[in-house]
């Protein structure tokens, strides 16, 4: 391929991230409008784009993505999440801290299953309500909900959009990434519990005169069908087992999420227009085009040379290489969003696997990668697809959250979960 090609890939790459990390056009236009222009070019063949599980759209993230949003789009017709509000209500007495606490617990416990942007769809709209009830300030709550996904949702291959990404590009599975993040995503949790103590301390007011108002909620009365629910935690469990045995199974994440989405449409009954609402039709459109853009790098050997640059910058120092990828995805990711920043960085990391002595320290970067960008997305209001759908429901519900207001607490948070991290990586893999 002539010289212009990798210019022409690059300077369109750049710009469409500029766009998206500056929000000043919807991002997937800009995707949309740079695979176009990508296309038109000849920068990546047409077969390619459909076709090539390398340089093309990875379906098998899209079918994931769309198998666990029809699955959420049923379990929320059963009003589950609202009685989960109202019990950590009523279970908290008021206690603003302990409040906090069991709304975090609730968003990091759902997130790794049913993926943290889901997640804080469904738990903020009921945090607020709840906040209201009790005169509390909405937006450290939501903040905190935010925060404890990104945590959260890092523990499993579903539970964050990066993990899909890195996991099916790395063949890696739903247990690899219950044993190598899990443990320490524990141990972040807590701590981020801790934290949270102090760094939300100036707005924990009791009301006392607003709790019974609270207490006198039936939480009961919130699920609007028994058996439903029941039908549904039936499949959503058989869905967590599929995962856990798709390597033993022979079977893709993507297909087990489908098959899913489908036993659970037929036992629900729900009706179509309902649990299609649900589905996030601009974010699965998102990813197709990111992943034409990432393609067009690839085929133009943009990332084959920064693949080759890295491995001359570390040499064989692969614990470098480790720090790197967990503090540089950390950062990065936080200022780019991680989600497209996991995708155009996948195959560079892939290509420095490739190159590593053994099978064990590639897996390492892999490993170092991910913690990187999925804390990293604590960063700021932008690093990741959870922080803007709740800094939108905010806005939505009369309680606007600032950039700067978010990026105070998650840079505070991002610093000191990642640097924990990299202490783990260490201890385990060097």
């Amino acid at each position: 391929m002539n010289g212009f090609a990798p210019v022409a890939a690059v300077v369109i790459f750049t710009v469409a991230f500029v766009l998206i990390a500056t929000e000043r056009i919807h991002r997937v236009a800009v995707v949309l409008g740079a695979a176009g222009l990508m296309a038109a070019l000849g920068l990546l063949p047409g077969d390619d784009v459909f076709y090539d599980e390398h340089a093309g759209i990875d379906w098998g993230v899209i079918f994931l993505l769309l198998g666990m949003m029809i699955i959420v789009g049923v379990i929320k017709q059963t009003g589950v999440f609202e009685f989960l509000g109202i019990w950590a209500g009523k279970r908290s007495r008021g206690q603003p801290y302990r409040l906090l606490v069991l709304l975090m617990v609730i968003t990091a416990v759902a997130s790794p299953f049913l993926d943290n942007v889901t997640t804080v769809m469904l738990v903020a709209p009921v945090t607020i309500a709840v906040c209201r009830k009790l005169g509390l300030p909405v937006a450290p709550y939501l903040i905190a909900e935010a925060l404890a996904s990104n945590i959260g949702g890092a523990a499993t291959l579903v539970g964050d959009p990066p993990n899909m990404i890195i996991g099916t590009r790395a063949g890696l599975t739903f247990n690899d990434f219950i044993v190598h993040m899990s443990p320490i995503v524990v141990v972040l949790f807590v701590l981020f519990v801790i934290m949270s103590r102090f760094m939300f301390r100036k707005s924990f007011v009791h009301n006392p005169d607003r709790v019974a108002a609270v207490m006198e909620l039936d939480g009961r009365a919130a699920i609007k069908d028994k058996a439903l629910l029941a039908r549904c935690l039936a499949v959503l469990t058989l869905v967590t087992v599929g995962f856990a045995l798709h390597s033993v199974l022979h079977l893709e994440p993507a297909i087990i999420a489908l098959l899913g989405a489908g036993l659970m449409v037929l036992v629900s009954g729900v009706r179509t227009a309902d649990y299609l609402a649900e589905v996030e039709w601009t974010t699965l459109v998102f990813f197709m085009g990111l992943f034409v853009m990432v393609g067009g790098l690839v085929e133009t050997g943009v990332i084959h040379a920064l693949g080759g640059w890295a491995v001359e910058a570390i040499g064989d120092n692969y614990f470098a290489a480790a720090t790197a990828l967990v503090f540089g995805s950390a950062v990065l990711g936080a200022f780019f969003d991680n989600i497209p920043y996991v995708a155009t960085m996948a195959p560079v990391v892939e290509d420095l696997v490739a190159r590593a002595p053994d099978p064990q320290t590639g897996e390492s970067l892999w490993w170092s990668f991910a913690r990187g960008a999925d804390l990293g997305g604590n960063g700021t209001a932008v690093a990741a697809s959870a922080n803007v759908v709740v800094l939108g429901i905010a806005a939505q519900h009369g309680e606007p959250i600032s950039f700067w207001q978010f990026t105070k607490y998650g840079i505070v948070t991002t610093v000191v979960t990642v640097t924990v991290a990299w202490g783990y990586v260490w201890l385990r893999y060097f």
